[in-house]
């Protein structure tokens, strides 16, 4: 076994990271970038640089999963969900339930937890749930606790503040708990093949997929279809794409924002 297989092994094997789910160019360029800080000669080098430097782990692991999201990363998406696809999904039934997969550290399922809220504010029938996932149990620990800096409040309003969020002492933000209600955060890896749930009304799962390979891509897109109820939305990242092989399974309703609903 060479040194690259012998660190991706040790890599799954500490931090329960399946390299295989990755693209390998991906995953190489990741490391490379930890041996040139490290100044790591080869992967073997490295390899034994982890092992006598427990700290690495840990920013080897923020290297490999990347985690860049915000409070309502791209708009124009969340002015789609607010003004047509929530809106058309509630005038079929009351309670909604949500997939937002590869959560990261949860800006994104507390960003669309929001809208529903604000929703549910207007009208006292409506509800939602929300299914919260991601790999990295250690990104999931911090959107579960909902606390955020100063600065990840950028994009937010202040009576969205105001209504959402508690400041704390140290100058962080907590999210309040009529938000954290409406979700349920789950570790789950994409590519087990099962879904978290069925009967899905929303599945969004964006700038995830970018790191995958086709096949991941299209096995996804298969899962996805099958946990959504006949006329359910799937939402993807603005710069991915439903493969040739899967592009049958829905009908683009808004091309732009990559939104589609599942075609039977």
């Amino acid at each position: 076994m060479d040194g690259f297989d012998l660190l991706k092994r040790y890599i799954e094997q500490t931090l329960k990271i399946q390299c295989g789910n990755y693209k390998e160019d991906y995953i190489k360029r990741r490391l490379l970038s930890r041996m040139r800080s490290t100044n790591a000669a080869d992967y073997n080098e490295y390899l034994r640089y982890l092992k006598a430097n427990p700290p690495e782990l840990e920013v080897l692991r923020k290297a490999l999963t990347i985690n860049v999201t915000e409070f309502f990363r791209d708009g124009d998406v969340y002015d789609v969900l607010r003004k047509e696809v929530l809106p058309n999904l509630f005038a079929k039934r009351k309670r909604l339930r949500i997939w937002c997969a590869g959560c990261s550290t949860g800006e994104e399922p507390y960003s669309i937890a929001m809208i529903i809220h604000e929703m549910m504010a207007q009208n006292k029938e409506l509800s939602g749930q929300i299914f919260a996932t991601d790999i990295d149990k250690v990104v999931l620990a911090k959107a579960q606790e909902g606390i955020y800096t100063q600065k990840a409040m950028a994009k937010l309003s202040e009576s969205q503040i105001h209504r959402h969020f508690t400041k704390l002492a140290d100058g962080n933000y907590q999210v309040k708990d009529h938000l954290k209600e409406l979700i349920r955060f789950r570790p789950h890896d994409l590519m087990s093949g099962t879904p978290i749930s069925r009967w899905l009304d929303l599945i969004t799962c964006r700038n995830v997929t970018i790191y995958f390979t086709e096949k991941q891509k299209d096995d996804l897109a298969r899962l996805f279809h099958g946990a959504l109820v006949s006329d359910g939305y799937y939402i993807m990242g603005k710069t991915e794409y439903l493969g040739r092989q899967v592009e049958n399974l829905f009908v683009a309703k808004n091309s732009v924002q990559k939104v589609f609903v599942k075609k039977e």
